[in-house]
């Protein structure tokens, strides 16, 4: 179950940086300038507890967060591990 979970989070890691890289500018010497309006959001977020991010920031973590539980469900059965999810309990 670790090396699918690494599988997972590499996966998240791998879509984050193709974002980071198509909106950032490419400069010449092969470094790249992240957007300042991205700079500033992402310094906020990072600041931010969880529960004090906003419905759509709290969602986009939720929606990671249930790619680890789809990986532990496939595990181990819900009723075993008695698993649900926020996402889940909402819709």
């Amino acid at each position: 179950m670790l090396d699918e979970i690494a599988n997972v989070q590499h996966e998240i890691w791998s879509h984050w940086m193709r974002y980071l890289f198509e909106i950032s500018l490419q400069n010449e010497d092969g470094t790249v300038t992240i957007p300042a309006d991205k700079v500033e959001r992402w310094k906020r977020q990072m600041i931010t507890k969880y529960a004090n991010l906003s419905d759509d920031e709290q969602r986009s973590d939720l929606e990671q967060a249930q790619k680890v539980v789809d990986v532990v469900r496939d595990t181990f059965s819900e009723e075993k591990c008695g698993i649900t999810t926020r996402l889940e309990r909402t819709e």
